[in-house]
């Protein structure tokens, strides 16, 4: 195993440790949504009609 080794003291803080027990002030959920204009997505398929494709190309014909 190995030996036990000795708790170092902690040095003594400058500030005092923080207070986390006052939340900020609540945001309504208007103000969360974005209002920036945005581009819909591109279509992925190109607008090609994928599943005849597909039914031609493996259908045998």
């Amino acid at each position: 195993m190995g030996r036990a080794r000795k708790a170092t003291p902690k040095p003594p803080r400058d500030h005092p440790p923080r207070d986390y027990t006052h939340l900020p002030e609540r945001v309504p959920p208007e103000q969360l949504r974005t209002v920036q204009d945005v581009d819909p997505a591109p279509d992925p398929q190109g607008g090609r009609d994928t599943e005849t494709e597909f039914m031609l190309r493996y259908a045998g014909f």
